[in-house]
């Protein structure tokens, strides 16, 4: 079983990611996880933090030579603000350490603050920023881009893009090759694959800019040349679309999750929502006229490319800051406002990459088995058979 874990505060000293179950032989390349990492880091929007940090990978286990070896894989991105933070947030308690402390107090609308505080008895929200913060993804996309790497191994590229920021909409389909395309962008704008639609993506950015406030948005994530049969109807819980919905809706401002055209298709009749299923007798399979499922069936690939959309919604963390309470007076006060963005939907997209090529990665592990990669293959090759002489 493919499964990762993270750890790791905002302004601690480094983040963590470990991921078990990569079979031995998966050709590592850290100019890859890297460039995935810097891809996070872009785009129209961002806060001061993101010219504080240039993350960059550690490997302290789990690869040698350049490849997997079977065992747990553990990475490492240090915190450059950790040197800020270093008294602030001490791992030991020390005489007069209190006077350091950086205390959140003024509870942010939207964020984890209150909840957080109440679940754990916390006096103030500190510990809970840290750890509810965005901050943490940078180790989600070092650990999918392990994923990614695994996926390339079969010809299942995944990538992402932006189709909105705020009411400024794509408007279309954005084909394979479009999005494709992006990825080798030596800058990054608001990753609409449409020039015009991002200038308008733009205009709203800087409207937020001008008022103090933040814009959410829609992106969309493409896993390409996804075989059928990945996931199961059996079980409620194994469906991969329902594995897939959990895996997007975990990232931080995420409030909904869409597979293939899901919104447009509710208000649609039957008739004009299903994909009318054809054959190639050429290549031998079965074909599809639209992808309006968005790739799964009944909890399964279907064979057309995955297509999963998250929906974010604007930051919690305001210029102008909405009311609220101050946890130790209980009085009325402005929220607390810490360094942050102001449109992070380009950032989303390549989190929304490492989720779906995490969560498809686990699917292909569990499918197709195998301790080492050359076994895997095998598996594999044997089930494209199966399904050439079906």
């Amino acid at each position: 079983m493919l499964r990762f874990e993270t750890a790791g505060e905002s302004h601690g000293e480094c983040l963590v990611a470990t991921v078990t179950g990569l079979p031995a032989g998966v050709p590592v390349s850290m100019e890859f996880i890297n460039r995935q990492l810097w891809r996070r880091q872009q785009g129209y929007g961002r806060g001061g933090r993101m010219k504080i940090e240039t993350d960059r990978i550690e490997i302290v286990s789990g690869v040698r030579h350049s490849k997997t070896i079977g065992s747990p894989v553990a990475l490492i991105l240090r915190n450059r603000d950790w040197q800020n933070w270093r008294e602030a947030l001490p791992v030991e308690d020390y005489p007069g350490s209190a006077e350091k402390a950086k205390p959140l107090h003024r509870l942010r609308p939207g964020h984890a603050d209150l909840a957080g505080s109440l679940k754990h008895n916390f006096p103030e929200a500190r510990y809970v920023l840290e750890r509810a913060s965005a901050r943490e993804t940078a180790a989600r996309v070092a650990a999918g881009a392990l994923a990614k790497l695994l996926l390339q191994e079969f010809g299942m590229p995944v990538l992402g893009h932006v189709i909105a920021v705020g009411s400024a909409h794509l408007g279309r389909t954005a084909a394979w090759e479009e999005i494709l395309a992006l990825e080798s962008k030596p800058e990054v704008l608001l990753s609409s694959v449409d020039a015009e639609a991002e200038q308008r993506m733009k205009a709203v950015v800087d409207e937020a800019y001008r008022t103090g406030d933040t814009v959410g948005g829609i992106f969309e994530v493409v896993a390409h040349h996804v075989p059928p049969g990945l996931g199961t109807y059996t079980t409620w819980d194994l469906r991969l679309d329902g594995k897939l919905a959990q895996a997007i809706m975990s990232m931080q401002a995420v409030k909904a999750v869409e597979i293939g055209g899901g919104v447009e298709n509710a208000v649609s009749f039957g008739s004009s929502v299903q994909d009318p299923i054809g054959y190639d007798r050429k290549q031998r399979r079965f074909t599809r006229s639209s992808n309006r499922a968005g790739g799964l069936e009944g909890g399964m690939t279907n064979g057309e490319d995955v297509v999963v959309r998250g929906y974010l919604k604007p930051l919690s963390t305001l210029r102008k800051p909405l009311q609220s309470v101050d946890l130790r007076t209980r009085e009325t006060s402005l929220a607390a406002y810490e360094r942050s963005d102001v449109c992070v939907l380009p950032a989303a997209a390549v989190i929304g990459e490492a989720m779906v090529a995490l969560t498809l990665a686990a699917a292909v592990v569990e499918k197709f088995g195998g301790d080492s990669l050359a076994e895997m293959k095998r598996n594999f090759e044997g089930y494209r058979e199966q399904l050439r002489n079906f």
